[in-house]
């Protein structure tokens, strides 16, 4: 900002004042007060004036700069370890907003700035990358171009799955052990399970793809599993789903597990819900005994996995809290990883008067809905009709 002009110099009004020679001696006293008297308070304001005008101007020179500053930066190198994950088609302002919300670099705007000097930076590659706190953002755009420092391994982990089946899975598709994520299991407080969960991650560790980032460890891969189940829930409204429904949390989680593996549709599965909650909440209706008599549950007390079948000694005989045949309402907590359709219909079950289902049709998963148990005996032996006629093994 140029400076304004300073304005003319004052002229001094008093020699207009002096007397001529022959003047007397008292009247140059008289003239010389009177001229001391007038310039004072001009001097005054002169001064303040130029006061003024070079405050403006230190703040006008003070706004240019910060204008052609730039972004705020860190001077790096930075300090730890930060995971950072592109998804695929993510833009690079995402990635400056992310980047600046993990703490590694001070603002967005700097990294934008700096990806747009680097040629390569349209050629940044989906998958996880091991950055730190607090980094220059050109040294940041730098790791995210070099192809070399990304890492690409992924494993999905389907709905409906035990921990036992999550760790055999896991363990076929990475580098980690059986023996390095049981280990990383005994010690839950690693892992951030909800306190309701009293230290059991079954039913905790959600059913995604994700990907290993380089230098993680067992126990940080299971955490992200127990992290992502948080924002599941918490997407959902878990919490108040259940003070609504005038249910737990862990017992909300429970009932998505038994709907995961019972349904095969969003739809079915939110039915399903509706059977359980009827059951436990109307116990003697309907020609039933309050018992939820799920088969998944014996499979799951007999340590197996849940798509068995079952044989009515072992209903009748499995001494287990997760044996529905033999006890009344919910088992202790969740028997499979539930995904989002299943959490979701435990906590938005439909209104309907339905105790039984049957799957008529075990390759389409039809499943049908009974409100007394004569309509329940009708589906039942269209399923016997549909086992004799099936030649693939199915029933």
């Amino acid at each position: 900002m140029t400076e304004p002009p300073l304005p003319e110099p004052v002229q001094d009004a008093g020699h207009d004042l002096l007397p001529s020679s022959g003047t007397p001696a008292g009247g140059r006293r008289r003239a010389a007060r009177r001229r001391r008297g007038g310039c004072l308070p001009i001097l005054i304001v002169v001064a303040l004036f130029c006061a003024l005008v070079a405050w403006f101007a230190r703040g006008a020179v003070s706004d240019v700069k910060d204008m052609f500053a730039g972004p705020e930066d860190y001077a790096g190198p930075g300090s730890g370890e930060v995971t950072f994950v592109i998804d695929p088609g993510q833009s690079v302002a995402s990635m400056g907003a992310e980047l600046e919300e993990l703490g590694v670099v001070a603002s967005g705007e700097a990294f934008v700035d700096a990806a747009a000097k680097d040629s390569r930076s349209t050629k940044i590659q989906a998958g996880t990358y091991l950055l730190k706190s607090r980094m220059k953002a050109a040294d940041v755009v730098a790791i995210l171009v070099d192809p070399a420092n990304v890492s690409t391994e992924t494993v999905t982990i389907p709905e409906g799955l035990r921990v036992v089946d999550i760790v055999d899975v896991i363990a076929k598709r990475t580098d980690f052990t059986k023996k390095q994520l049981n280990a990383a299991l005994q010690s839950p407080d690693q892992l951030g399970l909800p306190d309701y969960a009293g230290g059991n991650p079954e039913g905790y560790l959600f059913p995604a793809t994700y990907t290993i980032s380089p230098n993680e460890t067992p126990a940080e891969f299971l955490k992200s599993m127990v992290d992502r189940w948080k924002r599941a829930a918490d997407d959902a409204g878990l919490d108040a789903a259940a003070q609504r429904l005038g249910y737990t949390a862990h017992e909300l989680m429970t009932i998505a597990s038994l709907v995961q593996v019972e349904g095969k549709t969003a739809e079915d599965m939110a039915k399903i819900a509706r059977v359980i909650l009827n059951r436990v909440e109307n116990p003697g209706t309907a020609g039933q005994t309050g018992r939820l008599q799920i088969d998944a549950t014996v499979d799951y007390a007999l340590g197996r996995k849940l798509t068995v079948g079952l044989t009515q000694a072992e209903r009748d005989d499995t001494d287990s809290p997760y044996n529905t045949f033999r006890i009344q309402g919910l088992p202790p907590g969740p028997i499979s990883a539930p995904g989002d359709d299943a959490i979701t219909a435990a906590m938005n079950p439909p209104d309907g008067n339905w105790y039984y289902y049957v799957t008529v049709n075990l390759r389409t998963g039809e499943t049908k809905f009974a409100a007394t148990y004569d309509e329940f005996l009708t589906y039942r032996n269209e399923l016997r009709d549909y086992c004799a006629n099936e030649s693939q093994g199915a029933c």
